[in-house]
C-alpha cells in the first residue's frame, strides 16, 4: 500500500482535528488518487487552498499522488501575489458579490449594510447555494466545510468567527473590502438598491416623530422599505467604524 505525507499550514489547520494540527499527516492509499481528492478527504476544502508543493515543486489539483511523496499545502496568500502559473484559485471577480448559506443570516445583513450585493434566504439548501455561486460568479460564504467541497464552487470561504460582527470583520479583511464599503447603498431586508426619495412621496407612511424630526429618506427599489438617518444610522456607522479600525490593526 502506498503512503504520502501531508503538512498543512496556517489557517488550513482549522479544518483538522486538534491532535492532527501543525504536524505531518501520513496517509495510506491503494488507488490512483489526485492530490485534491486526498486533501479533501482529510477535511480541507479546495476553495481554501492557495498553493500545493509536492517534493519541492508546485503542483495543480489534478496531480496524481505518488508513493512516498511529501506534500505541503498552503492557504490563499492575501499579501503575496503568486505567478499565474502557480495559482490554484481563479482570480476573484472584479465586482465582489456574495451568496451566504442559511446559517449566516446576520452576516448577510451586515454585508448589505456596508453596500455589498449579498444573496441570502433562510431556506437555501446546499445544492441551491452552490449553484447560485457557480452560475452568478458569487463568493460563497459558509460555516459548512462539506459544502465547500462541491466541485462546481469556484469562489468560497469558510467563515471562522462565531459572532456576526466578528464574521463581518473577518470577511472584510480576507477579501480586502475596506476601500469598497458604501454604507446604506442596499436594503438590508431584500438586498435591493436604495435611492433617495422626496419626503413628500412617502410622508403618509411615516410615524409622527419620524415625520417631524427627519427630512432625508431613502427607498428600496425592490421592496419599498424606507430608511432615514436616525439613531439606527448613527449606531450602524459607529459599528462600521469600529469594525474597520479592528480590521486595519489585524
Amino acid at each position: 500500500m502506498a503512503t504520502a505525507c501531508f503538512r498543512f499550514y496556517a489557517g488550513l489547520n482549522d479544518f483538522l482535528p486538534p491532535d492532527r494540527r501543525g504536524r505531518p499527516l501520513c496517509q495510506q492509499f491503494e488507488r490512483k488518487a489526485s492530490v485534491k481528492d486526498m486533501i479533501e478527504s482529510l477535511g480541507v476544502p479546495h476553495t481554501e487552498i492557495g498553493l500545493i508543493v509536492a517534493d519541492g515543486r508546485p503542483v495543480t489539483f489534478s496531480h496524481i499522488v505518488r508513493d512516498g511523496e511529501r506534500i505541503s499545502v498552503y492557504p490563499e496568500f492575501v499579501d503575496i501575489e503568486l505567478p499565474a502559473s502557480l495559482r490554484l484559485q481563479p482570480a476573484l471577480p472584479r465586482d465582489i458579490r456574495f451568496v451566504v448559506d442559511a446559517n449566516l443570516g446576520r452576516l448577510a445583513r451586515y454585508l448589505r449594510l456596508i453596500g455589498f450585493d449579498t444573496l441570502y434566504r433562510n431556506d437555501y439548501d446546499d445544492a441551491e447555494v452552490a449553484t447560485i455561486s457557480a452560475a452568478e460568479n458569487r463568493i460563497l460564504l459558509t460555516r459548512d466545510r462539506t459544502l465547500l467541497r462541491r466541485g462546481i464552487i469556484r469562489h468560497g470561504y469558510f467563515v471562522r468567527a462565531d459572532k456576526p460582527l466578528d464574521q463581518l470583520r473577518e470577511v472584510v479583511t480576507r477579501f480586502d473590502l475596506a476601500g469598497r464599503i458604501r454604507p446604506f447603498a442596499r436594503c438590508i431586508r431584500c438586498n435591493g438598491l436604495l435611492e433617495r426619495v422626496a419626503k413628500e412621496q412617502i410622508v403618509e407612511r411615516l410615524e409622527p416623530k419620524t415625520k417631524r424630526y427627519y427630512s432625508d429618506f431613502f427607498l428600496c427599489r425592490d421592496c419599498g422599505q424606507i430608511y432615514w438617518r436616525g439613531s439606527h444610522y448613527r449606531r450602524a456607522m459607529a459599528m462600521i467604524g469600529m469594525m474597520l479600525d479592528r480590521a486595519a490593526r489585524a
